[in-house]
């Protein structure tokens, strides 16, 4: 399975902190903001905005003189012995942070096996997560999350993936035509939102935004009951400015 690698704006700033880490982690004395900059190779303004989600995050830290170390979450996540248990949990911190922000029920997804599934997801009683009355498994051609998905397959892999997987109409709105489905599919950029208005379940929108670490296909998504449908396309965009912490957890 090929995969359609166009890095989106998260991805940009993920590879950006990165290096930021990389160098705290040299310095173990810790190391200036103005060093930072010199070798890193980014804008003042640019670290500063990196430097406060690092900091955020857990990555690093601040001392007393104004240099910069590593921090705990950085050291829990690259141990070895514990690095699964010590991901998940970051993981679901960050959704649960992005919960109480947008406010919506959000949700972490990935394709494994040529599979939809949701590794995650943070939800409330006041933003309660989709009842899912139809396997997500068999329903990627309704889905933000599953058309988010599919959006990062090539062609081949996406017209595998319909051909196991019966597009059964689920709402007055779900396409049913592969045709369709792969041209929009196929059109669809990497940089905007994902939506289902409707498709899965009548009384729920929601929106997706790609999460690709590596040979990883994944997604972040979000629902909302569907008389806050007006909020959708400002909690979608909110969600792809802060998918970062979530690609940097996966790649360091």
């Amino acid at each position: 399975m090929a995969l359609k690698h166009e890095p989106t704006a998260p991805y940009h700033s993920a590879q950006e902190a990165l290096r930021v880490l990389e160098t705290v982690a040299r310095y173990t004395a810790g190391v200036t903001d103005t060093e930072l900059a010199r070798h890193t190779g980014l804008s003042p303004e640019r670290l500063t905005t990196l430097l406060r989600m690092l900091r955020r995050e857990g990555y690093v830290e601040q001392a007393a003189d104004g240099s910069y170390v590593t921090g705990v979450a950085l050291t829990r996540l690259t141990s070895a012995q514990h690095r699964e248990e010590a991901l998940r949990d970051k993981i679901q911190r960050t959704l649960d942070r992005l919960r109480d922000s947008v406010g919506a029920a959000v949700y972490m997804s990935r394709y494994v096996d040529g599979e939809v599934s949701i590794t995650q997801y943070a939800d409330s009683a006041a933003t309660p997560k989709v009842n899912e009355w139809v396997d997500f498994r068999s329903s990627a051609h309704a889905t933000a999350i599953g058309k988010s998905l599919l959006t990062q397959l090539d062609h081949a892999g996406r017209r595998d993936h319909l051909a196991r997987h019966k597009m059964a109409r689920l709402t007055s709105r779900t396409i049913t035509s592969d045709k369709v489905l792969l041209t929009r599919l196929e059109t669809q950029p990497p940089t905007v939102p994902v939506l289902d208005l409707q498709e899965y379940a009548v009384g729920t929108v929601c929106a997706a935004v790609p999460i690709t670490a590596g040979s990883t296909v994944g997604c972040l998504a979000l629902s909302l009951p569907v008389e806050h449908a007006h909020r959708l396309r400002r909690a979608a965009d909110a969600l792809n400015r802060n998918a970062a912490p979530v690609l940097l957890s996966l790649a360091i």
